[in-house]
């Protein structure tokens, strides 16, 4: 080799800079990151706890067991999937495609829409819950036609408070009412209001479910059925207890509620029973005064 051409400090006996990159990555498997979608089940590599993921907000991640508990985890590393290491993120909401459906299987309005000035008529059901879960499925379609519900707390007194609210023309009430079944009260009660001064501008329908709980798909908790209570036992306190569930207060109850109720995605977890009631109910109260 010409002496011109030569290296002057030889051949490099060393190769690279041993420095240079990730040195520590070297022979390590990158830990591969996992969506917290709900439903999945995780494990904690420390302390073996195993839960279904309900619920992601701000970096936390909520999980819960087969007992119904729910622990609080920051997302991040720490997880096994299938026995193997997972770092945990949060999962990213796909765009959606074409035509965007309402959690009642509705077409959405166009986004920024405003919200309808609220009708004249009305939808009353008989508790809390029966609001919360006909909000959390029909709230999107309820807010765009302007329809208000209200919870009466029990049917006992449904005549009297119509008498109060004054339904007429344009000014129509839909009621939704739990166990109405042949021979019951409510029944009764429905039949006497339907026949009743108000006849033709208030409609009475109702489930066959004892509460609305039983209206959620049992499948969506995990079970093939709901519990068979025995009379005299309250039937909220029952399924709890059947369920493995605290049941110790109305607070133990509410909790009950709120895990059912996180289940619920839409129309597809809920019984047909009830769909079809709603349904009937919100195409009366937005029905032109003729």
């Amino acid at each position: 080799m010409p002496a011109a051409n030569r290296d002057p400090f030889g051949p490099d006996r060393y190769g690279e800079d041993v420095l240079a990159g990730d040195w520590r990555a070297v022979g390590r498997r990158a830990t591969p990151e996992v969506p917290a979608i709900r439903d999945l089940v995780v494990e904690l590599a420390d302390d073996g706890y195993c839960g279904a993921v309900v619920r992601v907000e701000k970096q936390l991640v909520t999980l819960e067991d087969r007992h119904g508990r729910t622990r609080v985890f920051p997302l991040g590393h720490g997880f096994l999937v299938d026995g193997e290491p997972v770092r945990l993120v949060a999962p990213v909401a796909a765009a959606p495609q074409g035509r965007v459906r309402t959690a009642s299987g509705s077409f959405a309005v166009e986004p920024g829409r405003p919200a309808r000035v609220a009708l004249p008529s009305r939808i009353f059901v008989e508790g809390r819950h029966d609001a919360e879960l006909v909000e959390k499925v029909w709230g999107a379609d309820l807010r765009v036609e302007g329809v208000v519900v209200e919870y009466l707390e029990g049917v006992d007194d449904l005549a009297a408070i119509l008498d109060g609210f004054g339904p007429g023309p344009g000014r129509r009430v839909g009621v939704l009412v739990d166990h109405l079944v042949a021979g019951s009260k409510e029944q009764r009660i429905a039949e006497a209001v339907m026949r009743g001064r108000h006849r033709g501008h208030v409609l009475v329908v109702g489930h066959p479910y004892v509460d609305v709980w039983q209206a959620v798909k049992p499948a969506r908790l995990g079970r093939e059925a709901w519990p068979v209570v025995p009379r005299g036992t309250s039937w909220k306190h029952g399924v709890c207890a059947a369920f493995g569930w605290p049941h110790a207060d109305q607070a133990d109850i509410a909790r009950a509620w709120q895990r059912i109720l996180g289940r619920v995605r839409g129309y597809g977890d809920l019984e047909p029973a009830l769909l079809g009631r709603v349904e009937e109910l919100i195409d009366f109260v937005t029905t032109p005064a003729g």
